[in-house]
């Protein structure tokens, strides 16, 4: 029986190392934080049902109870290469070394560091934040501005990171969208009171019952839609942020003082994916691990027993990333038949 190793373990990795563990076979599934799922279980409730986030992250974890599974959390893989002609060296951040016949690469994304947006203030005024502190804050229904005051006004700015020359991603994320969308609705869930905005440049709502949550957010919620860009943040005496923007609709400049900025980040590769992509020659665009063929091998690689799945190869949904796993686990029980 071939041996077969899972990098990373959120939720295209569980799903692997599930069903390939129901058919008998052992998996070793690395993990480099201190446990499954991280990645997931910073949200609070996901599109488009709003279902609760810990509800997946338990029942990803449930699938890990099992005999063929290894999970090495705390084990970040830093290297990968060719043993002899048929198997793989994997080496951890420690210098420990594991051999395997077969390696599915599923490491994830990470979040755009906003830091890099100069012009919007993240890090800079206390009342700029992404939108990982916001799904905090409704986490934990501490919903407020830079003052600890529940805000008046909140502005959520679209693409940041993505669709974007100067951060160097031309790509979209594709959860950007409905994730504002979905926040907002939130916010005026918690606070009804609070005015919402969403700024953006088109938006992409893309799945089933998408353009529904996007239609409901204005029609029940109320929640403000501009289309335009927002150019500068800065803050004011009384600790709010202004915002300079244009309304690209309207052909108009547009000043706005809000209470919170929250800046929906993108995707990129993780430090992860771009290393191993590297290290065994799939390395593609912006750091991404390239398949070998998007429409027919979508989980497999020019590298064989290499194998490819989730937001290791582009942006997708936490729905997207499990499709894609079981995908890659037809692909492996093919390959080992």
């Amino acid at each position: 029986m071939k041996s077969i190793s899972i990098i990373g373990a959120g939720p295209a990795g569980i799903e692997a190392a599930s069903i390939l563990a129901q058919q008998g076979i052992a998996v070793t599934l690395f993990e480099k934080s201190s446990s499954a799922m991280k990645n997931v279980a910073d949200k609070t409730f996901l599109f488009p049902d709003f279902a609760a986030a810990s509800d997946i992250v338990e029942a990803m974890n449930k699938k890990l109870l099992n005999s063929n599974i290894t999970l090495h959390c705390d084990t970040e893989i830093v290297a990968l290469e060719r043993e002899g002609k048929t198997s793989w060296k994997l080496t951890d951040a420690k210098g420990m070394s594991y051999y395997s016949d077969l390696v599915l690469i599923a490491t994830g994304y990470t979040p755009f560091d906003a830091h890099r947006k100069e012009e919007l203030g993240y890090g800079i005024y206390n009342g700029v934040v992404t939108s990982l502190d916001m799904e905090k804050m409704i986490r934990y229904d501490k919903i407020v501005n830079s003052l600890g005051e529940k805000p008046r006004r909140v502005v959520f700015l679209q693409c940041v990171g993505s669709r974007d020359e100067k951060s160097g991603n031309h790509y979209c994320s594709k959860i950007c969208c409905v994730t504002a969308v979905k926040q907002a609705i939130e916010l005026k869930r918690c606070l009804p009171d609070t005015e919402a905005y969403v700024f953006y440049m088109d938006l992409r709502m893309w799945g089933q019952h998408f353009e529904e949550l996007y239609r409901q957010a204005q029609q029940e919620y109320g929640i403000r839609f501009v289309r335009g860009r927002i150019s500068e943040a800065s803050g004011t005496f009384d600790g709010r942020v202004q915002i300079k923007a244009e309304d690209t609709l309207m052909g108009l400049p547009l000043r706005m003082t809000t209470d919170l900025l929250v800046l929906m980040v993108g995707m990129e590769a993780s430090e992860g994916t771009r290393c191993l992509g590297k290290a065994c020659g799939i390395g593609g665009e912006y750091g991404f691990v390239q398949s070998k063929d998007p429409h027919l091998n979508d989980t497999a690689t020019d590298q064989e027993g290499i194998f490819v799945c989730g937001t290791c190869k582009r942006p997708m949904s936490i729905n997207d990333s499990i499709n894609d796993a079981r995908s890659a686990a037809v692909t492996i029980l093919q390959a080992i038949q």
